[in-house]
């Protein structure tokens, strides 16, 4: 790592982390002077004015420039999607248990006088809560509806098309179409013009500040640098770009608009190795690159993808914590024609990984039967680094579980990752992964209980019955059927008003311009322009639920080892009282993750039907629903929301974590009994992404036959058609040591569910849960 790189890194790691109103200021101004004009181009204007209005600021030693905020790390108050909430809650910023932000006080007050008056009412947020908030309420204890007060994300863009056309060329293509449009097919023609006008001067005003700096600096060498890089921005507002640097600054300024249009998390750049190459390989063929001055500009790449951060609500918070806004890239894998893809960039970002072990961007490896063995274990000695990356996704059973839902083959095959685990296809699919999360296991508590929440003694459902009720194990099963089928009902008529909403409020004209289909159908992303129009549901968590239900058939209906009175009591009082009990459903029951097949077979069975039958539905935009099994950090507050479990679990505690995980502690048969027991959930349970988090000691990998016993391990997952795994390696002890001293543990960065997060930035519950997960000395 260079002394520049060195020097970038602590800087941005020491500025202070505030809550900025600054764009929305500029949103409500232009809103109250356009209130006439169609929601798209009032979106395209207030995108525009940002542009050209916002603070900017740069660092002189910076290869690649450009923010959404002049300060790092800054969270957006964006009022077309929500402010309400930020009304509510402006003041606990800096203090609530997640995510905090630092607040000035002169902000406080200039959004209570003048942003928040005006959009009362007006906002997505607000509106969804008018048209359908008591039924969002209502079903909340067993899903959780997403998307509901900010724009959409979780895509990848056409980052290709953006490099060979740039600003200037869009704006041209739409005015082009524009003569021949009319009705809403012009209004989205020209505001994708307008958008594209506002990114062209935002590239400029990046070119005029950087020069004026440049005049100011001292150091020759440092001064020409400085030029360099004006000049990029001033070319790139232009023209397409044409060098390897310009290439990055020209991806950079992409994300970081898509991010002022939408203060939406997880835009992926995708197989940037790929894309990238071309530029890489002219330049180092003409002799004005060589690896180490690429590398130097990745690795100023990786500190801007380190600067974004998403301000969410304190619930959101305890969902997605740490700040995962999901910059995803992916390396590897196969090309087209189904051969191994490996390239000098390939290895490029796996060594700015090594080195500056931040928590973004997301980095993903594509493994297959015929990855290189020098490649894999790159990888891997990257992982022993402890930064939690990179992950590893499995092409076996990733590409045919795409190709299932009607994508084809050489869009399969080009698969990318978006925000933690979800799997894309590349700059031509909306594929709104993140819709909602649905708590089998609350669905099993109301099975248990005749509808009724542990928790509280509400009633949450309809009575078909209790546990004392079920003669068999089979009318407990066909009552659990009944209680997904009605939420499953409810929850997919709730996804759709909160799609229909931001159909008419958030159109996104400069996303929709690095969509493919979209300019030719004059179509905004949002309302079905994609390509492709899917809608994914996490299903949390299989693996308490396959523990539950085990405990259920073997110990309550198969031997009557536990009456079916004692249990519900036992669950009814969190077990107090009744220890005995509890010590027999966590050590009498075989659990999920030990490759007992019977086991595994449970959870797996109630993941198919509710795939199964979630697949009947089509979604607001005419696309089909999939699954996915990942939390982010969900399973920490889900698992707040849940009773007392048939498998032992206490009330409140959190659920398993990852996704495809076994439950933290009980999988003691060690990790290739792990990699059986998940291979048992078909891949096309997670066309929407797979998790599997696991946990090694760093003394593992301090050998080479460590690392080949490691890259056997993963060529076994690749084998097994498992579709994802994680890794975090690191001692509990240094993670106590991180809670008791975060000061001294500012850069730990840990795995926490399909991201990195820093470990000191995490709520105590989550650290807890982190630290309690098994650890693996040996495979």
């Amino acid at each position: 790592m260079t002394a520049r790189i060195g020097r970038l890194k602590e800087r941005m790691l020491s500025e202070p982390r505030y809550a900025s109103i600054e764009q929305a200021k500029i949103i409500t101004k232009t809103y109250q002077a356009n209130e006439e004009k169609p929601r798209i181009i009032q979106r395209a204007l207030a995108l525009k004015a940002a542009l050209e209005q916002m603070e900017i600021k740069v660092e002189p030693e910076e290869l690649i420039v450009g923010n959404r905020t002049a300060g790092v790390r800054y969270g957006v108050v964006f009022p077309e999607s929500g402010s309400s909430w930020v009304d509510r809650e402006f003041e606990t910023l800096p203090t609530r248990p997640q995510d905090r932000f630092q607040v000035r006080e002169e902000d406080i007050r200039c959004f209570r006088e003048e942003i928040k008056p005006y959009w009362e009412g007006k906002s997505l947020e607000d509106v969804l809560r008018a048209r359908y908030g008591g039924e969002l309420d209502q079903i909340a204890k067993v899903v959780k509806i997403n998307q509901k007060d900010h724009a959409q994300g979780h895509i990848c863009p056409d980052c290709a098309r953006w490099l060979k056309m740039g600003p200037a060329a869009l704006r041209d293509e739409a005015l082009e179409r524009l003569g021949n449009a009319d009705g809403q097919e012009a209004d989205f023609y020209r505001s994708v013009a307008l958008v594209m006008e506002g990114a062209a001067t935002f590239m400029d005003r990046y070119h005029d500040l950087m020069e004026e700096l440049a005049g100011q600096e001292q150091d020759i060498k440092l001064q020409e640098s400085m030029r360099a890089v004006a000049e990029n921005c001033l070319n790139l507002s232009k023209r397409p770009a044409e060098t390897f640097h310009e290439a990055v600054q020209s991806i950079w300024f992409l994300f970081v608009i898509l991010h002022m249009e939408s203060n939406a998390s997880s835009f992926s750049p995708g197989r940037m190795d790929s894309y990238l190459e071309p530029y890489y390989n002219r330049d180092i063929e003409a002799g004005t690159l060589d690896r180490e001055k690429a590398l130097e500009i990745i690795e100023c790449l990786w500190l801007k993808f380190n600067q974004i951060v998403y301000l969410r609500n304190a619930n959101s918070a305890k969902f997605f914590a740490g700040f995962p806004i999901g910059f995803n890239i992916v390396t590897g894998g196969q090309d087209e024609n189904g051969n191994d893809f490996v390239n000098d960039l390939s290895f490029l970002f796996l060594k700015a990984q090594e080195h500056l072990g931040l928590p973004q961007p997301n980095l993903s490896v594509r493994l297959h039967p015929g990855t290189g063995e020098e490649f894999l274990k790159a990888a891997i000695r990257v992982v022993a680094r402890g930064s939690g990356m990179p992950q590893f996704f499995n092409d076996n059973a990733v590409i045919p579980a795409l190709e299932s839902l009607g994508i084809d083959e050489k869009d399969a095959r080009d698969y990318a990752v978006v925000g933690c685990v979800e799997l894309t296809t590349q700059g031509n699919n909306l594929g709104w992964s993140d819709a909602a999360m649905f708590n089998l296991n609350k669905a099993l508590e109301l099975t248990l209980t005749g509808g009724k929440c542990l928790l509280t003694g509400a009633k949450l459902g309809p009575d078909y019955g209790d546990l004392t009720t079920y003669d068999t194990y089979e009318d407990l099963e066909a009552v659990l059927k009944r209680y997904l089928d009605e939420y499953m009902d409810r929850m997919v008529k709730a996804c759709e008003v909160v799609e229909k909403a931001h159909m008419e409020l958030l159109p996104s004209p400069f996303l929709s311009a690095v969509i493919d289909d979209c300019m030719e159908k004059g179509m905004d992303v949002t309302a079905g322009g994609a390509r492709y129009n899917l809608s994914g549901i996490q299903m949390i968590q299989v693996a308490n639920l396959a523990d539950s239900l085990a405990a259920l058939k073997k110990l309550v209906f198969d031997e009557k080892r536990i009456t079916r009175e004692e249990l519900l009591r036992a669950l009814e009082h969190n077990f107090e009282g009744d220890e005995v009990l509890r010590a027999t459903l966590l050590n009498k029951a075989p659990k999920y993750g030990n490759d007992v097949e019977w086991v595994d077979r449970l959870g797996a069975k109630w993941a198919e039907y509710f795939k199964k039958r979630l697949s009947h539905y089509t979604n607001y935009r005419g696309g089909r629903y999939h699954t996915g099994m990942y939390t982010v950090s969900a399973h920490v507050p889900m698992g707040e929301n849940v009773g007392a479990g048939p498998d032992g679990r206490l009330a409140g505690t959190p659920l398993a974590d990852g996704g495809m995980s076994p439950v933290y502690g009980r999988d003691i048969s060690g990790p290739t009994a792990v990699l059986n027991s998940v291979a048992r959930l078909d891949r096309n349970l997670t066309s929407n992404g797979g998790l599997l988090n696991m946990k090694f000691l760093p003394e593992f990998f301090r050998t080479e036959t460590g690392i080949d016993k490691f890259a056997a391990f993963l060529r076994t997952f690749v084998d097994l058609e498992i579709p994802h795994i994680q890794f975090n390696v690191v001692r509990r002890e240094d993670l106590i040591a991180a809670r008791e001293n975060p000061e001294q543990y500012r850069g730990l960065t840990i795995r926490v569910a399909g991201y990195t997060a820093y470990f000191t930035e995490l709520a105590d519950e989550l650290q807890q849960e982190i630290i309690a997960r098994t650890s693996y000395t040996d495979i």
